[in-house]
């Protein structure tokens, strides 16, 4: 019997009424070579029964403190996340792939209690764990029952404020902060995905959505998997992103929808084309933000299907939410819809005034009527400092830079801590990256900004080249006046930077902040080429 879904835990127990014979995970063996030899399936009756057994197993231990997981993107990390979602415990899940260094503040920061890993990873955790000012325990899940923690616990009544996890946020400035997310936030999430229509629309029991995206992020964590337990849909859980054999996994495990970031678009068209390119019978939509204005259109026509754009951040969960799921969707504008009733928006300068229409601003949102937070993250932990900023005078402060276009519709410009101020011009970083994304040398670009003594700022070019492309002043002199043809001469880059590596996240995102350090420090060294004085106005007559 059904119960109201307060908590991610309820939300699969409530899907065994009417779906508990379909699959609610499945794992293509594409991601899960390296330790099965099929691909692995699990209907909604064998997670919950995992899930129960998982429970009584950390009822036993005794835990009352957050557990940190290290489990990938595999059936454990659900299985262990929602039995303690059960006993009220919340998870910090941690992305296995960052440094050892890394690790300890998340640990300690967090006040984990314990950690729960894969096997090929206990020596690791151990020896970190080892080096804490006070190690806690490391277990795998066939070991739980080895914990101690006190008295067993009870099973206890959702409540929609208790936190169901703690996420960190990417940490560019300072120290990642720890954003405390709650069962609600959870609910919400898949409550927003389900009442959207257009190009999305949820079809109860018929969903397969495929998504590359770690579950140490939100997106994945909370968009994607509680859209599909919360409408009886089977989530498939990729490994992380494989461009070779994404179109198989497509095909294979029967996805009607997919999640993406950005750079997954640009690097899909950049494969051969292929007779089989057509999913517009088996791909409803595509789910996602930041993909490159220029590849929009190209993707949509080759592949057969729409590409959704959306906003949100971990902060905002689904209470700011806005995506472009109704035409018209303005491709090619980096436009991410228009704003539903029930998100509050204003668009401010830098001394929070608004802006008019037109002009970009930083984008604040608050969810419409008497509680404003409905649906936010609920803080940052140890951090009411860094919360009151971020809502300071009432509104969720983005830092986000977007403008508005002539149809009310809103368009992403950049984050504004990546505009880059040149002369007193405000520069887009992601404008300049889209001007030069069709160069044939270039693999990867990021711009940045490098001090210059006259200037304040000038723009810098971080790029990784193609192979068969060997780096020179020539090529540096092709790819600026790529940028010239398609810009105003003040945002074409002035530096040059040919890179081996550029620091990227998990989710193949630009490690924006290392980015702006390493070109620095290659520019000081000599390793860039100077092409300021040919950024030069054109005079009129």
């Amino acid at each position: 019997m059904s119960v109201p879904v307060q908590s991610p835990r309820v939300a699969v127990r409530n899907a065994l009424d009417k779906h508990g014979t379909r699959e609610a995970i499945h794992i293509p063996l594409t991601a899960c070579s390296g330790y099965s030899a099929k691909s692995i399936s699990v209907t909604y009756q064998t997670l919950n029964d995992a899930i129960d057994s998982a429970t009584a197993t950390w009822q036993d231990s005794g835990v009352n403190g957050r557990i940190a997981l290290v489990l990938e993107n595999r059936i454990e990390f659900f299985v262990h996340w929602l039995a303690l979602n059960a006993l009220g415990v919340s998870v910090i899940p941690i992305n296995h792939e960052m440094l050892d260094s890394e690790i300890p503040y998340y640990f300690e920061h967090g006040e984990a209690q314990a950690v729960i890993t894969l096997t090929e990873y206990r020596d690791r955790m151990q020896r970190i764990s080892a080096g804490l000012g006070t190690p806690i325990p490391v277990v795998t899940p066939q070991d739980i029952h080895t914990l101690n923690f006190g008295p067993p616990c009870s099973v206890v009544e959702p409540h929609a404020d208790t936190e169901c996890a703690l996420l960190y946020t990417s940490g560019s400035t300072g120290k990642p902060k720890g954003c405390m997310l709650s069962n609600d936030y959870f609910i919400q999430q898949g409550l927003w995905y389900q009442k959207l229509d257009g190009h999305i629309s949820l079809q109860e029991g018929q969903e397969r959505l495929l998504t590359p995206l770690p579950l140490s992020h939100m997106n994945a964590m909370s968009v994607s998997t509680m859209a599909m337990f919360m409408s009886g849909g089977c989530l498939i859980q990729l490994d992380r992103f494989h461009p070779s054999t994404w179109w198989q996994s497509v095909r294979d495990s029967g996805a009607t929808a997919l999640h993406y970031l950005g750079v997954l678009p640009a690097i899909l068209l950049a494969l051969p084309p292929t007779k089989n390119d057509d999913f517009s019978g088996q791909v409803r939509f595509g789910f996602g933000a930041g993909v490159n204005p220029t590849h929009h259109e190209n993707f949509e026509r080759r592949f057969g299907f729409p590409l959704i754009e959306a906003w949100a951040m971990t902060e905002c969960g689904a209470g700011g939410a806005i995506i472009a799921n109704l035409e018209p969707r303005r491709v090619g504008t980096c436009c991410f819809g228009k704003p539903s009733p029930e998100v509050e928006w204003q668009l401010v300068d830098e001394h929070k005034q608004p802006v008019a229409t037109g002009v970009p601003g930083e984008l604040r949102v608050r969810a419409a009527g008497s509680d404003p937070r409905r649906g936010f993250f609920s803080g940052y932990l140890k951090n009411p400092e860094a919360t009151a900023e971020i809502w300071q005078d009432g509104w969720l402060n983005t830092g986000d830079v977007v403008v508005e276009l002539d149809n009310g519709s809103l368009a992403f410009v950049d984050r504004r801590k990546n505009i880059i101020r040149r002369s007193g011009e405000n520069i887009s970083a992601l404008e300049v990256e889209a001007a030069v994304s069709t160069h044939p040398a270039i693999q990867t670009a990021v711009a940045t900004a490098v001090p210059d003594e006259i200037r304040g700022d000038e723009v810098a070019l971080c790029v990784m080249l193609n192979t068969g492309f060997v780096a020179s002043r020539d090529l540096a002199l092709d790819i600026q006046h790529s940028a010239l043809e398609q810009l105003v001469y003040f945002k074409a880059p002035g530096w040059l930077i040919f890179c081996e590596t550029i620091p990227v996240t998990a989710s193949n995102k630009p490690k924006r902040a290392d980015i702006k350090i390493l070109a620095r420090n290659l520019l000081e060294a000599g390793d860039a080429f100077d092409l300021r004085q040919l950024k030069k106005r054109i005079k009129s007559g």
